[in-house]
């Protein structure tokens, strides 16, 4: 369920046009046109030909169906929340979207358990390595507005670099003859990277990172590229002596806020096995 309260520059408009102004899409609009009760104006059935009056109250109910077999077994902090999202702190190892291997140990399991009447809609995504912030829309309108709109930055472990921070801009494609491995090459999309080293210790670099582009594991190959891959990151080359995994924590998200049109910047720690390296 959405509510919206009409505003005084919406008067006399009609509801129609208010929606699509807020960034609600097409495809939810028709959807909640066929739905019994799906848009009220103070508890009654409204229509989006209808003209809509200053602080009127405009429900709109779309019903979501569960997917995932939920688990509360499993411990994710839960970063920030509100009526439209939710924004994890996902531990490394664990998988975003069920698979094969993994049917009830995801983020989304763990999401049907704590919000059993949603559908799971995940606005960014991580590796099952990586770790960090992941926002989750509770709602259609919520996901549509969200996309595309969410700042991240992250956060990885190198060894040890000499300098202070650059900027990579190197072209990134599949490898031939696999469907995971990601390599540089002059006939790959548009790739780039900006990063600062925030801390040196014990010949290790942690590095801030904002990405231009979202690439699949744009900062791996490009550090792998450079010279420098991720600690634990054994598919470009990264020692696994001090970490298991990839040394990667998407530890901030900046983003808008369909409610209010706020702008919230989220913070996540860097998990143990990282801080345990370098701070």
């Amino acid at each position: 369920m959405i509510e919206i309260t009409i505003k005084k520059s919406e008067d006399q408009k009609l509801l129609g046009e208010v929606l699509k102004e807020q960034g609600f899409s097409r495809r939810l609009i028709t959807k909640l046109k066929r739905t019994e009760c799906g848009i009220t104006r103070n508890g009654k059935t409204i229509r989006t030909v209808d003209r809509v009056f200053a602080d009127d109250k405009i429900i709109l109910n779309s019903t979501d169906e569960k997917t995932l077999e939920p688990n509360g077994e499993l411990n994710v902090t839960v970063l920030y929340e509100d009526s439209d999202l939710v924004i994890f702190n996902k531990p490394p190892l664990m998988p975003v979207h069920p698979s094969i291997k993994h049917q009830g140990d995801t983020l989304g399991n763990y999401f049907a358990y704590l919000y059993p009447k949603l559908t799971f809609r995940p606005v960014n995504r991580l590796d099952r390595d990586t770790s960090g912030c992941v926002v989750v829309a509770k709602n259609q309108h919520a996901a549509h507005a969200l996309q595309n709109s969410c700042e991240k930055t992250y956060f990885a472990l190198t060894k040890q670099i000499g300098f202070s921070g650059g900027r990579i801009c190197a072209p990134i494609t599949r490898e031939k003859d696999s469907i995971i491995v990601r390599c540089i090459r002059n006939d790959g999309q548009y790739a780039a990277t900006d990063w600062t080293v925030i801390k040196n210790k014990n010949g290790i670099s942690l590095l801030k990172l904002f990405l231009e582009t979202g690439r699949t594991h744009q900062i791996r190959v490009h550090f792998a590229w450079k010279g420098f891959p991720l600690l634990g990151d054994e598919m470009y080359g990264g020692e696994r002596d001090k970490i298991k995994r990839q040394a990667l924590h998407c530890g901030e998200i900046k983003l808008t806020r369909p409610t209010d049109n706020k702008t919230i910047t989220i913070k996540a720690p860097l998990p143990e096995d990282m801080s345990a390296l370098i701070l």
